[in-house]
């Protein structure tokens, strides 16, 4: 929320009306010092401090999620999905780690029968994707492998020492059609860390613009316009 409005603040269209975003600070110093950025840390963050940025913040956030209830249905997995994840599972533990609340992963992993194929589902209330992803330290190196189609999972991914399989955005079928026919492969044998890797990250990080496709202001340092 705050780099979207940040980024909203750039855009020469939104300066000519002379609209003023207004970005809570509030919410910011939350941010800077929480570990557990979901809605049970901001609920108890705006319970006890009564700040009307952070209530405000909730029920925006709220909203968000009640929308995604009521409007994803029946959106299938991309192709390769399914088949990567029963290939993953005959040979080692499937975990997902979402931001997402936790709720709504459980109904569309359900929906979609593939609930069944993962050790577990971690949602937002269970912590961050960095947090959650510690389990994997029990693991012997190169044992772990994180698929993730953005630079936080990738960075939550390195802080575990885990290996990374990028879901390139914009290219999603093509990437996990690609984890189906050879990464997975790679990972099961040991030939996925080094070069093989890199070039996945590398191939990522052209994928990533470090300004957006619209006209901005800089006001500063550049920061990149895909994170979570």
């Amino acid at each position: 929320l705050i780099e979207t409005l940040e980024w909203l603040r750039k855009r020469p269209d939104v300066k000519a009306r002379r609209f003023t975003v207004e970005i809570p600070e509030a919410l910011r110093d939350w941010i800077a010092r929480e570990t557990k950025l979901g809605n049970p840390a901001l609920e108890a963050e705006a319970a006890k401090t009564r700040d009307p940025e952070l209530e405000h913040a909730l029920r925006w956030s709220k909203a968000v999620n009640e929308s995604i209830t009521a409007m994803v249905r029946g959106v299938p997995p991309f192709p390769f999905v399914r088949e990567s994840i029963e290939k993953l599972g005959g040979h080692a533990d499937v975990l997902v780690v979402s931001a997402t609340p936790q709720e709504a992963l459980c109904r569309e992993w359900e929906e979609h029968d593939l609930a069944k194929h993962v050790a577990a589902i971690c949602g937002q209330e269970i912590g961050t994707k960095k947090q959650t992803l510690e389990v994997a330290r029990q693991y012997e190196p190169n044992h772990a492998l994180m698929i993730g189609d953005a630079p936080g999972d990738h960075r939550a991914a390195v802080a575990n020492n885990v290996l990374f399989f990028p879901i390139n955005p914009g290219g999603e079928e093509a990437s996990w059609e690609r984890l189906f026919e050879e990464g997975i492969d790679r990972f099961l044998g040991d030939t996925f860390a080094g070069d093989y890797q890199q070039q996945l990250l590398d191939e990522f990080e052209s994928y990533l613009p470090e300004k957006p496709p619209w006209p901005v202001e800089e006001t500063g340092g550049g920061c990149r316009c895909c994170s979570t």
